[in-house]
């Protein structure tokens, strides 16, 4: 715990949605603070947020076949997809409050209704996919959600998936009408613009936090260089939030906290293939997500995705998994490197031997030719041209290595807080599901750093005035129907 009531001084490092979403959290708890957000890059929202880096899928386990994994008794786990589910009513409440209370835009600007859709083909996948039907169903989360191994429906539902295939093949789909697409990039500025309308609060952008270092008395003395002038200017600070992205490791070593160790980082890369034909994007309306291939990490599942990027609707297929030794898509090659250090080599070792078919598997797509990628689209889009896909850089992501019990390293998937003992600095690491969990894993970095405060009836108070339906730790259905009723009036009106 802070050894303050509460601090004065707040910095948050990086311009993503994280800090964008703690930044407003905290400001509404703590009117009289002060906010520093210093970002490296010459733009909010530049690396994992920005449109063309983030699958910009409302992650809500509608479609996301990894968050409903196959247990060794044949069963299927849904718990995971439940919490992501209660994470993503959490965000949308957050955005509602604000576009009904605050400054934030509406929500056409950032927000569009999509169906999410999940397709398999192969007996032993649609058999795996009914599974999951009918116990998803069971949750008022997924309640609504529809099931068909008809290829007639399936092609009304996603065209572009069906024509050209085999109709003896077997396949599947299960379909959610009340997904999403998601700008975070622009729903991100937005959000510092609405910030930044406080006193107090400013945003320090080409200014890269170099090294932070923990005072006797609880402060942080916090290093920054301005990348236009060179200069290197100190701030103090009662509360630091490391919200870089794949640059959290580097941060988080360079932070010293015991609770940091053994930590450390694995880079994936990831690319899309984008439809440059205006007559084949209009033919698909949907986000359709496949199964992953064996080895793959999670931010690779295959899906045939419709987007919204500054108002034009666009066509992408992938991501492809690559590696980089960049923790940034705007990174040094040396990041990688310069991470391993004597309490995280031997985890990171561990692990890399232990995740040999994830090795294998990123071999594979480091090597993959132009036509190796668009067979990969054909098995989603039969009847696709080759001509009418180009490549585009997707976003950077670090895989968290940690240590277990004995001290060996497991990959940890899904993100993760790390937080110092007292609670006076905390570190997102992580990718997946990400930005669209922003709330609910920012609420966690409030609960780890103020344990305290967060028990009082003033900060109860207004957090649930702000998450009316989804603060508290289970949803039943009437709070899910409430809140998705309240949310839907305004981030989808009708026109």
């Amino acid at each position: 715990m802070l050894n303050k009531d509460q601090p004065d001084n707040i910095i948050l490092i990086g311009a993503g949605i994280m800090s964008a979403t703690l930044g407003i959290l905290l400001k509404r708890l703590m009117p009289q603070c002060n906010i520093k957000v210093f970002e490296r890059m010459d733009s909010i929202a530049a690396e994992s947020s920005d449109a063309m880096n983030n699958a910009g899928t409302g992650h809500s386990a509608y479609c996301e076949l990894n968050y409903s994994p196959i247990l060794e008794d044949g069963s299927i786990d849904i718990q995971k997809a439940i919490h992501i589910a209660h994470a993503f009513e959490k965000s949308k409440s957050f955005w509602a409050y604000l576009i009904e209370n605050e400054n934030l835009p509406n929500a056409q600007y950032f927000i569009t209704q999509m169906p999410h859709i999940s397709f398999v083909w192969g007996s032993e996948n649609v058999e795996y996919l009914n599974k999951r039907f009918q116990k998803m169903i069971e949750s008022p989360f997924f309640n609504s959600m529809q099931y068909t191994d008809n290829h007639n429906v399936i092609e009304e539902w996603m065209p572009l998936v069906m024509k050209g295939r085999n109709m003896d093949e077997p396949v599947a789909a299960t379909k959610m009408d009340i997904g999403t697409d998601i700008n975070f990039g622009r729903l991100t500025r937005f959000l510092f613009n609405q910030l930044e309308l406080h006193e107090g609060v400013e945003i320090y952008l080409k200014n890269e936090v170099i090294d932070l270092k923990k005072q006797k008395n609880g402060s942080w003395i916090v290093e920054v260089e301005d990348l236009d002038s060179e200069d290197k200017n100190v701030y103090v600070a009662d509360f630091v939030f490391i919200g870089a992205g794949g640059g959290a490791i580097k941060l988080l070593e360079k932070s010293d906290i015991k609770e940091g160790n053994g930590y450390g980082g694995f880079p994936i890369s990831g690319q899309w293939l984008v439809c440059n034909n205006e007559e084949v994007i209009q033919q698909h309306h949907a986000k359709v997500y496949g199964k992953a291939a064996i080895g793959a990490p999670p931010m690779s599942v295959p899906h045939l995705d419709t987007r919204y990027i500054d108002g034009k609707k666009a066509l992408l297929f992938g991501p492809f998994a690559g590696f980089s030794t960049k923790f940034l898509k705007n990174g040094s090659y040396f990041d990688l490197p310069l991470s391993i250090e004597m309490d995280n080599i031997l985890p990171m070792i561990s692990a890399g031997w232990k995740n040999i078919p994830l090795t294998k598997y990123l071999i594979e797509q480091v090597i993959q030719s132009p036509e190796d990628r668009f067979e990969d689209l054909k098995a989603y889009y039969p009847n696709a041209n080759f001509n009418d896909w180009d490549l585009a850089i997707a976003g950077q992501r670090v895989q968290v290595i940690k240590k277990d019990a004995d001290g060996n390293g497991v990959l940890a998937f899904g993100t993760e807080i790390v937080a110092a003992a007292d609670g006076s600095l905390a570190t997102l690491l992580g990718a997946s599901p990400g930005a669209s969990t922003a709330v609910d894993a920012m609420l966690n970095v409030i609960k780890h750093c103020f344990p305290d405060k967060i028990e009082t009836e003033e900060w109860k108070r207004i957090i649930k005035t702000i998450l009316p339906y989804t603060y508290d730790s289970q949803m039943d259905a009437n709070a899910i129907e409430q809140n998705r009723s309240w949310t839907n009036r305004i981030l989808f009106p009708p026109h």
